[in-house]
């Protein structure tokens, strides 16, 4: 399997750009930059940092043991510069241990679900193909979307469809899903969306396919999407060297939301009003380095469609949480429940 071939990055231009002054620092510093691709995937965007920095290296995570294996494959040539962490991308420290360094000069953060997950017709992602509902990301791990769409009673399912995935026919759904499983387990993708055409007002019926926005939703809920990444920004903001750059690419607004909260705090003084001067503990820690939130333009979304819904983000560390404790990194080697 052709991992490039696969796999197109979002916004790549753009994510090398906001990444390589922080790079570029590190190098005139006289030491390798480590970076943080705390969503691998299939390695496109860490195969371009790689290519673009002689001395980067670059310590992938990913949960899914096959997103590993064809990044190994993929990112062969770069040798020991390529570091790769099967683990959840919260855990950063296991990637700053895994590389030798104390704090990242750079964390990229793609979001959602990725084009192997997506594109693999046994995995139970993609409403279009027929597979059993898995959804897992990890392969790991008993809850599945079968098993939810099992267990869960009509007001917990129309509950998870509302919240995870802005689902106006929520309770039309929940009640449908859970009327059709008294008569038959509901096991692959295909009986749920027959369940959920079905289901779906015939004046509703041209706008927009009715399972992506359930399938979203339980995507989210399987993985704990939303949980892992509220606690994932903290410890990027505080896993970052002072000039150290993160970028995150988010693609729903759940995400969006937790990752602009984030950035905006730590970018906002903590000082009382009616201080008269700021004192230095209550001054930002991070400068946000775009305006909002950007979009891919209009030539990227007619090449990539899976950029279309794209929100990129990006933020500078520019002191350390406190005065005594700046940070710099050690010489690198070459939720409903």
């Amino acid at each position: 399997m052709d991992a490039s071939a696969l796999h197109t990055p979002v916004m790549l231009e753009r994510t090398l750009a906001l990444l390589a002054p922080a790079i570029d620092a590190a190098v005139t510093a006289g030491r390798a930059p480590v970076v943080v691709d705390g969503t691998l995937g299939m390695g496109g965007h860490t195969e371009a940092m790689l290519a673009a920095h002689p001395t980067l290296v670059v310590a992938g995570i990913d949960r899914d043991p096959d997103a590993i294996r064809l990044a190994r494959q993929r990112l062969a040539p770069f040798g020991e510069r390529f570091v790769p962490v099967q683990t959840t991308y919260d855990r950063i420290d296991l990637a700053l241990d895994a590389a030798g360094v104390v704090a990242a000069d750079g964390i990229l953060l793609d979001l959602g679900v990725s084009s192997l997950q997506l594109d693999a017709a046994d995995r139970g992602f993609a409403y279009a193909k027929d597979a059993p509902l898995d959804m897992r990301m990890g392969q790991a791990g008993d809850v599945t979307a079968a098993s939810i769409i099992a267990e869960r009673s009509d007001r917990e399912l129309s509950r998870l469809f509302r919240v995870y995935g802005d689902e106006k026919l929520a309770d039309r759904y929940a009640r449908a899903i859970v009327a059709a499983r008294a008569e038959a387990p509901i096991e692959t993708s295909a009986q749920l969306v027959d369940i959920l055409q079905a289901a779906t007002p015939r004046a509703l019926s041209n706008q927009g396919h009715p399972a992506k926005r359930v399938f979203q939703a339980l995507r989210i809920e399987v993985n704990q999407e939303l949980a892992i990444l509220e606690r994932t920004m903290p410890a990027a903001i505080d896993a970052l060297a002072v000039g150290g750059r993160l970028v995150v690419l988010a693609y729903q607004s759940l995400e969006d939301r937790i990752v602009k909260r984030a950035l905006q705090a730590a970018a906002a003084s903590t000082a009382p009003r009616d201080l008269p001067v700021e004192l230095p503990e209550h001054a930002p820690h991070l400068r946000l380095l775009v305006r909002g939130a950007e979009l891919a333009d209009d030539a990227e979304r007619a090449r990539n469609p899976r950029s279309a819904p794209v929100r990129l983000r990006s933020a500078e560390r520019i002191r350390p949480v406190n005065a005594s404790a700046s940070k710099t990194p050690a010489s690198s080697p070459g939720e409903p429940s």
